[in-house]
């Protein structure tokens, strides 16, 4: 089984689609409005796809602490650099709780928990 598709219902879809794309690495696949309050963005790269949805009758940003969405990357430590430079709020500092992974936690721009995690 793959990854496919997650949803996240989001506060503001102009800083989700910024910190999605410059941060994570996923590309903007369509961006619309469906009706008056809802504005719909899909990003992806391969298999990874997110849909980041901003309805004006819900508030968004509210998944609960113990979630999070995790992304690989090449090099924990280049991609840790990078986002404490670019500002992105670190919630921990890259740990290593088995040899075969390395990870880190951000926090995206409506409060959810991102993982970002290198496979030794």
């Amino acid at each position: 089984m793959k990854f496919c598709w997650s949803t996240l219902y989001v506060k503001d879809l102009d800083a989700s689609v910024r910190f999605y794309r410059d941060e994570i690495g996923l590309s903007l696949m369509r961006r619309f409005k469906e009706g008056k309050q809802i504005e719909i963005a899909f990003m992806g790269d391969g298999e990874t796809q997110l849909e980041l949805i901003r309805d004006a009758s819900r508030p968004g940003g509210d998944v609960g602490g113990d979630i999070s969405w995790g992304f690989a990357v090449d090099s924990l430590d280049k991609t840790f650099d990078e986002m404490k430079a670019n500002g992105v709020k670190i919630l921990c500092n890259p740990v290593q709780p088995a040899p075969h992974v390395r990870f880190f936690f951000i926090e995206d721009p409506n409060g959810f928990k991102v993982q970002i995690v290198q496979n030794l």
